[in-house]
């Protein structure tokens, strides 16, 4: 470039930058300024040897963003600001610690959103992940002026379209009409919506817009003429009452009339209402709603109302607190006319949402649709607030109740709050739930228990040994998750017990005792358990060993005992006696993350019983008192003492599991502690909770604790590690 060209060039900028001060919708302090002339010269410096597509210098982009901010939605400095700031992080040298460290936290904050945003792109079908991705929008970001900000850029991108490649126009045209449109109507921004749509027709549909635009200019003579019409009918009534007003004709986008030759498979011609008509008059606040209602009297009275078109949102605002009457009344040469009767306010409100509400604090409209707008209500309400702290009162988070995160393929997910990545391998499919080894969360290795949050991306470790064990249900929240784990878990007790039923056959023949249904029968009432799975699941795991098998075989031949035993038996119990199900026997509570067990006492309150959901509370003065998860005082002990909070369950104490730590020396050599994690993690029945080794001139020692259901597999486990070579001893602590 000449000279001359850069010389003009930074006038130009120059130039942008001052009307930028000039336009903005809010009163601007010494300070204000100050914040904006830094972030204006950081964007300039980092943007320096940038130039966009049309060869235009970079910089004018992020002035034109924050000129939309500053004039035509109204935000306060901190957003004009992070708006000259939105691609600095993303595509120069700065880094968000410099931006931090510039221009404070909520800077870097918003910053940190917009750059967020644009690594969410993915060259995929828009529309397939369209409601998903505005979800996502909504929920990844603490703060809404991050939203606000990328929908000015959406638009200035979408207004400078036009030296891209086509193929990359309709993307982002269709992008937009997805995802940003809709987003901007829901933020009550409906200038840009509209002006979005009418950008993103253009783009994806290029003849139908030309075409509808061409017949809107040959038809605005007829149009004005149509309107002047129109007004002076009403103007001698509304002068007679000494309205101050003033009567616009707002043609419709050329967007909503594509919509309506469509939907109603009608030529341009046959659309009736092809545009509005407002009427905007200036009161006091105390007259606005009567003096609404008095224009709409004087319209009607000339001409007729269609009674099923009457919108009232002076009443009851929209959920973005739009105020206006629309009426549809049969114009002159037989036209239907929407009219829309907004007081000065109304319409500052209606076109620049937002903003407008924080400049007009009548904040009194209770029935907000959406309770983000609840909260806006409260901010608007007390007059002390700036625009700062305004927005920082409210989060536009719409859907507290989900969250949405990522597949390792750029995919999104929706999961319920206070999901894990238990659940988002079940979510992927049961396959990957049930072969879960691990997970990764942007990149980390985490625990499978760790609440995963919106914009997280997730990634599952699979293993083709890994298999559900009781543990996962303490990890999975949702319900299909859970149901899946339990199946499996029940699956696995069914492998167990039929190895049981084998094992238990040979014990009794060792005893001369027959193996047949009354034998069964017999052992399943001795042991107090409800059916024939149950007794072969307990003798798989080891529970129930040779020891109780010999009480049991001295215990026949007790002929009393036997008798006792044979009314016992009588009872209706037999008859679930082959259910095909292992059942619990919920006796024991334990708490906390380890599981102890320790004293307790059941609340009165609600009256908890074996097998509930529970939790303990730890009282002052006397101990743990356990409750119900949904005993009436749950919630008010949970809010207000969560630190005496502690985790509680009950547990099947004969499929309880046990914690051991086994003690190994021997002489190190090369593979030795690979040799012993293999031995232990190739016996199904062992999960290992920690390990530790250490080797000191030759000599190895090693402590492993472990999880084992009895004493036999652990004596079994201690066994096979005694042969491995190299090892010393092998004792238990």
């Amino acid at each position: 470039m000449t000279d001359a060209a850069i010389e003009k060039e930074n006038k130009e900028i120059a130039q942008q930058y001052k009307e930028l001060l000039r336009i903005s919708y809010q009163t601007l302090s010494d300070d204000d300024k100050k914040l904006i002339r830094q972030a204006f010269d950081v964007a300039v410096d980092a943007h320096k040897d940038q130039r966009r597509k049309s060869g235009e210098a970079y910089i004018f982009h992020p002035i034109a963003v924050a000129k939309i901010v500053a004039s035509e939605i109204g935000l306060d400095a901190t957003s004009i600001a992070a708006a000259l700031l939105h691609d600095v992080v993303e595509d120069t040298q700065y880094t968000l610690e410099d931006i931090e460290r510039m221009f404070g936290e909520t800077v870097a904050r918003i910053v940190d959103g917009l750059t967020k945003i644009s690594h969410l792109q993915h060259d995929k079908d828009v529309s397939l992940q369209a409601e998903n991705f505005r979800k996502m929008l909504l929920t990844l970001n603490d703060d809404v002026r991050v939203i606000i900000i990328k929908i000015a850029d959406r638009l200035h991108n979408m207004q400078t379209m036009d030296s891209m490649r086509t193929d990359k126009q309709e993307k982002i045209a269709s992008e937009t009409l997805y995802i940003y449109a809709p987003l901007a109507h829901r933020i009550g921004l409906y200038n840009i919506k509209t002006e979005l749509e009418d950008l993103g027709l253009k783009y994806t549909e290029p003849d139908v817009y030309n075409e509808i635009l061409q017949k809107i200019r040959e038809s605005k003579e007829e149009q004005d003429a149509y309107i002047k019409e129109f007004t002076d009918v009403i103007k001698n009534s509304l002068d007679k009452e000494n309205i101050e007003y003033t009567i616009k004709g707002r043609p419709k986008s050329i967007f909503s009339i594509r919509r309506k030759m469509k939907n109603q498979n009608v030529s341009f011609d046959e659309v009736y209402d092809k545009f509005a008509v407002r009427i905007i008059y200036n009161t006091d606040a105390s007259n606005e709603k009567f003096l609404a209602w008095k224009i709409y009297s004087i319209v009607t009275d000339h001409f007729r109302p269609n009674p099923t078109r009457l919108r009232d949102w002076i009443s009851s605002p929209k959920s973005t607190g739009y105020e206006a009457l629309h009426i549809t009344v049969m114009g002159p040469k037989g036209r239907w006319v929407e009219v829309q009767i907004r007081s000065e306010r109304m319409n500052e409100i209606a076109e620049k949402g937002y903003a407008a509400h924080y400049k007009y604090k009548q904040g009194n409209q209770e029935d907000g649709l959406e309770e983000w707008v609840n909260k806006l209500q409260e901010a608007l309400e007390s007059s002390e607030v700036n625009a700062v702290d305004f927005v920082e009162q409210f989060k536009l988070n719409l859907y507290s109740k989900e969250i949405f995160v990522f597949t390792p393929q750029g995919d999104l997910k929706s999961l319920p709050k206070g999901a894990t990545p238990m659940d988002f391998a079940f979510s992927i499919h049961t396959e990957i739930g049930l072969r879960t080894r691990g997970a990764r969360v942007n990149g980390k290795l985490v625990p499978l228990s760790t609440e995963l949050k919106s914009g997280d991306q997730v990634e599952i470790i699979t293993s083709e040994k890994a298999k559900p064990n009781s543990n996962w249900l303490d990890y999975a929240t949702t319900a299909r998750a859970r149901a899946k784990i339990k199946s499996s878990l029940k699956e696995e007790k069914k492998n167990i017990a039929e190895e049981g039923k084998a094992v238990l056959t040979r014990k009794l023949r060792a005893q001369k005792i027959p193996f047949n249904e009354k034998t069964i029968n017999e052992l399943v009432t001795f042991f107090k358990l409800k059916t024939s799975l149950d007794l072969f699941y307990r003798v798989g795991v080891g529970t129930i060993d040779n020891q109780k098998l010999k009480e049991y075989a001295a215990s026949r031949s007790n002929a009393l005992v036997s008798f006792f035993k044979n009314k016992i038996r009588k009872s209706p119990t037999v008859s679930d006696i082959d259910r095909d199900e292992i059942t619990a026997q919920y006796d024991q509570l334990v708490f906390g993350r380890e599981e102890e067990v320790l004293d307790y006492k059941l609340a009165n309150c609600c009256n908890p019983i074996p097998g509930d959901s529970v939790f303990g509370f730890v009282t002052v003065s006397e101990g743990i008192k356990v409750h119900k998860k949904d005993c009436p005082n749950a919630i008010q002990l949970q809010s207000n003492f969560a630190y005496r909070i502690i985790q509680a369950k009950w547990k099947d104490s004969s499929q309880e599991e046990f914690k051991a730590v086994i003690k190994l020396t021997g002489i190190d050599n090369l593979g030795l502690v690979n040799d012993v994690t293999m031995e232990i993690s190739n016996n199904m029945n062992v999960n290992i909770r920690n390990i530790n080794f250490e080797s000191t001139d030759g000599l190895f020692t090693g402590r492993i604790t472990v999880i084992v259901k009895n004493n036999n597999i652990l004596k079994k486990l201690m066994e096979h590690l005694k042969k491995i070579n190299g090892i010393d001893k092998v004792t238990r602590e």
